[in-house]
Protein backbone atom coordinates (compact mmCIF):
# COMPACT_ATOMS: atom_id res chain seq x y z
CA UNK A 1 0.00 0.00 0.00
CA UNK A 2 1.37 3.43 -0.83
CA UNK A 3 2.18 5.64 2.20
CA UNK A 4 -0.62 8.19 1.64
CA UNK A 5 -3.22 5.42 1.24
CA UNK A 6 -1.93 3.80 4.42
CA UNK A 7 -2.29 7.08 6.31
CA UNK A 8 -5.81 7.61 4.95
CA UNK A 9 -6.71 4.11 6.12
CA UNK A 10 -5.28 4.98 9.57
CA UNK A 11 -7.69 7.92 9.93
CA UNK A 12 -10.58 5.86 8.58
CA UNK A 13 -9.91 3.13 11.18
CA UNK A 14 -9.82 5.74 13.96
CA UNK A 15 -13.02 7.42 12.82
CA UNK A 16 -14.98 4.18 12.34
CA UNK A 17 -13.63 2.58 15.55
CA UNK A 18 -12.05 -0.35 13.67
CA UNK A 19 -9.41 -1.01 16.31
CA UNK A 20 -8.24 -4.36 14.94
CA UNK A 21 -7.63 -2.72 11.56
CA UNK A 22 -5.86 0.16 13.31
CA UNK A 23 -3.58 -2.26 15.11
CA UNK A 24 -2.72 -3.99 11.81
CA UNK A 25 -1.58 -0.66 10.35
CA UNK A 26 0.89 0.01 13.17
CA UNK A 27 4.32 -1.53 13.65
CA UNK A 28 4.71 -3.40 16.97
CA UNK A 29 7.22 -0.75 18.12
CA UNK A 30 4.92 2.13 17.12
CA UNK A 31 5.47 5.40 18.98
CA UNK A 32 3.27 8.48 18.97
CA UNK A 33 4.42 11.74 20.49
CA UNK A 34 1.95 14.57 20.93
CA UNK A 35 1.86 17.69 23.10
CA UNK A 36 -0.04 16.09 25.99
CA UNK A 37 1.41 12.56 26.07
CA UNK A 38 3.53 9.86 24.48
CA UNK A 39 2.52 6.31 23.56
CA UNK A 40 5.15 3.56 23.41
CA UNK A 41 4.01 0.47 21.52
CA UNK A 42 0.95 -0.08 19.37
CA UNK A 43 -0.95 -1.87 22.15
CA UNK A 44 -0.83 1.20 24.41
CA UNK A 45 -1.95 3.48 21.59
CA UNK A 46 -4.80 1.24 20.42
CA UNK A 47 -5.97 0.70 24.01
CA UNK A 48 -6.13 4.46 24.57
CA UNK A 49 -8.07 4.98 21.34
CA UNK A 50 -10.46 2.18 22.29
CA UNK A 51 -10.95 3.00 25.99
CA UNK A 52 -9.36 6.30 27.00
CA UNK A 53 -10.26 8.82 24.34
CA UNK A 54 -12.31 11.63 25.86
CA UNK A 55 -14.52 12.06 22.78
CA UNK A 56 -15.03 9.15 20.39
CA UNK A 57 -17.66 10.96 18.31
CA UNK A 58 -15.17 12.75 16.11
CA UNK A 59 -13.83 12.51 12.59
CA UNK A 60 -10.63 13.67 10.95
CA UNK A 61 -11.14 16.02 8.02
CA UNK A 62 -7.90 15.99 6.05
CA UNK A 63 -6.87 19.12 4.15
CA UNK A 64 -3.46 18.08 2.81
CA UNK A 65 -1.38 14.91 2.69
CA UNK A 66 2.14 15.16 1.31
CA UNK A 67 4.55 12.27 0.80
CA UNK A 68 8.32 12.65 0.65
CA UNK A 69 10.72 9.73 0.59
CA UNK A 70 8.44 7.36 2.47
CA UNK A 71 7.33 9.93 5.07
CA UNK A 72 3.90 11.54 5.04
CA UNK A 73 2.77 14.88 6.48
CA UNK A 74 -0.93 15.55 6.99
CA UNK A 75 -2.80 18.70 7.93
CA UNK A 76 -6.43 18.68 8.99
CA UNK A 77 -9.11 19.24 11.61
CA UNK A 78 -10.78 17.05 14.20
CA UNK A 79 -14.53 17.64 13.93
CA UNK A 80 -17.26 16.83 16.43
CA UNK A 81 -19.69 14.58 14.55
CA UNK A 82 -22.77 15.79 16.44
CA UNK A 83 -22.29 19.54 16.04
CA UNK A 84 -20.11 19.54 12.91
CA UNK A 85 -17.80 22.08 14.53
CA UNK A 86 -14.02 21.85 14.41
CA UNK A 87 -12.53 21.02 17.81
CA UNK A 88 -8.92 21.69 16.80
CA UNK A 89 -6.49 21.67 13.89
CA UNK A 90 -3.63 19.21 13.68
CA UNK A 91 -0.49 18.36 11.76
CA UNK A 92 0.70 14.74 11.78
CA UNK A 93 4.07 13.48 10.58
CA UNK A 94 4.28 9.75 9.83
CA UNK A 95 7.35 7.52 9.47
CA UNK A 96 7.14 3.94 8.24
CA UNK A 97 8.89 0.63 8.88
CA UNK A 98 8.11 -2.71 7.22
CA UNK A 99 5.16 -1.11 5.39
CA UNK A 100 3.49 -0.12 8.66
CA UNK A 101 3.32 3.12 10.60
CA UNK A 102 6.28 3.14 12.98
CA UNK A 103 6.29 6.69 14.34
CA UNK A 104 3.81 9.55 14.52
CA UNK A 105 4.51 13.10 15.66
CA UNK A 106 1.33 15.09 16.29
CA UNK A 107 1.00 18.84 16.71
CA UNK A 108 -2.29 20.63 17.41
CA UNK A 109 -3.79 24.05 17.97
Amino acid sequence: MDPVALVERYYDALDTHEYDALEDLLAPEFVQRRPDRRFEGREAFVEFMREGRPNKRTRHDLEDALADGGNVAVRGRVVDEESGSALFEFADFFEFGDERIARLETYSR
